[in-house]
């Protein structure tokens, strides 16, 4: 199974769950299994991340992290326009389009093998939302990509520490 990483599923793990200061084992997993091709982050995303002005922007930006997890492939545009007309509406504006972001291309990248392809995100289900306002979970499940958050990706590849105050 190849994983691929929402932003917001790093920012939310370096906010809160695994700071990068507290927790530098979690980024060292993440690097090791970009290495095994387990976890990539698509390029689209890969950007959004990079553009950013924090540490999780200036981490991306090394070498080793953008070798391990950059998803070095192009996405296919038929596959983004089947998502933004099947997972989101056929009639989108300009201002839905931006307000909707990169996620269409995430969510591209995962139908291209969805049998071994699953999206990772830190949204939650909403399917009571609309258009542009449709949340990942949701339009990976029009669409039939698989779509989980951070937890199912650590459970599944086994992340753990190991802490041990000399007792």
């Amino acid at each position: 199974m190849l994983y691929l990483l929402d932003a917001n599923t790093l920012i939310t793990a370096k906010n809160f769950y695994y700071q990068m200061e507290r927790v530098p084992e979690f980024w060292d997993w993440l690097l090791h299994h970009g290495q095994l091709a387990a976890v990539k982050i698509p390029p689209e995303i890969f950007s959004e991340i990079r553009n950013g002005k924090d540490e999780l922007a200036d981490w991306v930006k090394k070498l080793e992290v953008e070798s391990a997890l950059l998803l070095n492939e192009e996405v296919d545009p038929s596959l983004v326009q089947y998502v933004l007309d099947t997972g989101y509406a056929p009639d989108l504006t300009d201002i839905d389009l931006e307000k909707i972001g990169m996620d269409p291309f995430l969510v591209a990248h995962g139908l291209v093998n969805p049998e071994q392809r699953m999206v990772i995100s830190g949204e939650v289900s909403a399917p009571g939302k609309r258009r542009a306002n449709r949340r990942v979970p949701d339009v990976c499940k029009t669409v039939g990509v698989p779509c989980r958050n951070l937890f199912t990706l650590v459970y599944e590849l086994d992340f753990s520490t190991s802490w041990n105050a000399g007792r």
